[in-house]
């Protein structure tokens, strides 16, 4: 699926829309005119080498970076105009998240639930993230895992209708890794959308429902992974294992010509 069949979404119910974003830093043209769209209760997976412009697509969506031109809407309301209302109905997990090491869990929760001025039971969003046992705990004290299932908890705090989530299980032991997606499925069931960036493979092909692939500030293709790896099927293309068994690290190098374990060897950049 190329990026000629994007500007419409194959998302009839659309909660998130980007719509010919366009943004540039200096001669850099970060995010070309890109168009897409998300449906409610779907996971939405941006994937790209570094560069490929996500980051600022993403940051564009939540409000952070105003686009040279274009738009995008979260449950039809516009980003440019009306940035606080959108963000008021968003949550955001952050790679790495800072938290105040001397806070316990409990008020880490409080206290984010006062800055949104919602309520919002401490109990319930650790109990959903597998932390409740933790509510005494300093945020200091938890291993890698337990802070990335706590920032996803804070997301969580003003029950919003879309989910951010960049690379949500990055330097997660398998084990650890397991857990955040299973609170990733308990959000999808929900109903609400959740937009990823991820640089594993293995859990864009499992958790998202549709994935798009830029790079150099395009999206080069866009699709469920089954029709992303059946066009590349299609098309006579081998698994770069040598066996029959395509995957979407396959289509992403032959889409970008590079390997995300390539990208992971290096520093990541503002992409």
């Amino acid at each position: 699926m190329t990026s000629s069949s994007l500007s419409n979404g194959s998302a009839s119910d659309a909660l998130i829309e980007a719509r010919e974003l366009r943004i540039s830093y200096g001669d850099l043209v970060a995010v070309d005119g890109i168009s897409f769209k998300v449906g409610t209760g779907e996971v939405f997976g941006m994937l790209g080498p570094n560069g490929a412009g996500k980051t600022s697509t993403v940051e564009i969506i939540e409000g952070l970076r105003k686009p040279d031109s274009g738009d995008a809407f979260v449950k039809g309301v516009s980003v440019t105009n009306e940035p606080r209302k959108v963000k008021a109905m968003i949550g955001v997990q952050l790679q790495q998240a800072n938290f105040f090491d001397l806070l316990n869990l409990r008020e880490i929760i409080d206290l984010f639930a006062a800055l949104y001025e919602t309520r919002a039971s401490a109990d319930e969003l650790l109990d959903r993230v597998g932390l409740l046992s933790k509510i005494k705990s300093r945020s200091k004290e938890l291993s890698g895992g337990q802070r990335q299932r706590l920032s996803i908890a804070t997301a969580l705090v003003n029950d919003p209708v879309a989910v951010f989530l960049d690379e949500p299980t990055t330097g997660l032991d398998p084990r650890a890794r397991r857990n955040v997606w299973e609170i990733i499925y308990d959000i999808r069931r929900s109903g609400k959308s959740l937009l990823m960036t991820t640089h594993s493979m293995e859990e864009a092909q499992t958790l998202c429902d549709r994935v798009a692939i830029m790079d150099a500030g395009k999206i080069v293709a866009s699709g469920t992974p089954d029709e992303l790896i059946n066009d590349l099927a299609s098309r006579g293309v081998k698994s770069i294992k040598g066996d029959d068994d395509l995957t979407l690290e396959d289509v992403f190098i032959d889409l970008t010509g590079r390997s995300l374990q390539e990208e992971d060897a290096t520093e990541y950049e503002d992409d």
